[in-house]
């Protein structure tokens, strides 16, 4: 019988546009580095059926994957993090579920029961995140928008039914917050990650593990406060320092214990030793290249770095290969 796959399942809190794509694709990297199967799903609130008509300016690039489906950027992230091509399949849209519930209902799938949110359209969205994960050890779901916007709320409601529905240790919540800094107090400040953990709490989830954006180091007593009032273990506030490059981000999130956390939150130990050397590469190359090219790039959306995300990235990987 094949293992059952574990769920992580990232929320933002306080502000968005904080880095969940990322945070996600470089877990998923931290954990094929143990030698896991992971995957990587993008469940994005808005009504639209999928990003295609959506303007550049507004949500950056479409990506579009293997099986022409067009995507949030953040799976192009995940491509570029773990070497997995996605696919429609690990993309959703609020506009989509609908889509496909109105459908039913006008076919009479639902025998004339009274459509509603829950159980109808959280079932939708769980059933989502449990197919096709038979041949994965870890399935990371990224949940889009800001714990507090009701957008978000079938989906929070869903993953909140998921805690349950699964078997016991075999979900994780990571919540994604700011410790913003205040320069006239000299100090990061607590409050707004305490806020947002009380929010999702009100819901009914309660966070694994913190990870919290600054930048600059956070100091042991306020991690200390952030583990007192946010219910977690002070090992499970990860700092999530602001890097100079994305590729990065995997190394410092595995030195500051990140993989080594959820992995003991799901009771795995002892764990595998992660292969760090690829990244540790990558970072070495990028930080030291042999050269310098200049590549202008000729579009419409050009004010917009995120309009052609693909393409820069691109240009990036060739430039370390080649270096």
């Amino acid at each position: 019988m094949t293992p059952m796959a574990r769920y992580v399942f990232i929320t933002g809190g306080v502000v968005s546009s904080l880095g969940k794509g990322i945070a996600a694709a470089a877990l998923g990297a931290l954990l094929q580095a143990r030698g896991y199967r992971a995957r990587i799903k993008k469940l994005d609130p808005y009504l639209n059926v999928d990003p295609g008509t959506m303007s550049p300016y507004q949500h950056g690039e479409v990506f579009v994957t293997d099986d022409g489906a067009e995507t949030d950027l953040d799976l192009g992230h995940y491509e570029r993090f773990t070497g997995r091509s996605a696919n429609q399949q690990d993309n959703i849209t609020t506009g989509r579920i609908y889509k496909n519930i109105i459908e039913r209902e006008r076919r009479g799938d639902y025998l004339g029961a009274t459509v509603q949110v829950i159980p109808h359209v959280t079932d939708e969205i769980k059933n989502f995140i449990l197919n096709g994960n038979d041949d994965y050890d870890f399935v990371l779901c990224e949940i889009g928008g800001t714990v507090g916007d009701i957008e978000a709320m079938p989906f929070l409601e869903a993953i909140r039914q998921l805690g349950n529905d699964l078997p016991r240790n075999n979900a994780v919540y990571v919540h994604l917050t700011l410790m913003p800094y205040i320069p006239t107090a000299g100090e990061l400040k607590t409050k707004p990650t305490q806020h947002s953990v009380k929010e999702l709490r009100g819901i009914g989830i309660a966070p694994d593990i913190l990870l919290v954006r600054a930048d600059r180091p956070i100091p042991r007593e306020e991690r200390r406060k952030l583990s007192l009032f946010c219910n977690v273990r002070e090992s499970a506030v990860i700092q999530a320092l602001d890097v100079p490059h994305i590729y990065d981000v995997p190394m410092a999130y595995h030195n500051e214990g990140l993989d080594s956390e959820v992995l003991a939150a799901f009771g795995i130990d002892p764990a595998p030793k992660p292969r760090m050397e690829p990244w540790q590469a990558v970072s070495k190359r990028i930080h030291n290249p042999e050269g310098e090219v200049t590549i202008a790039v000729v579009g419409k959306y050009t004010g917009l770095k995120d309009a052609y995300k693909s393409l820069i990235e691109a240009l990036s990987h060739g430039g370390l290969a080649n270096d």
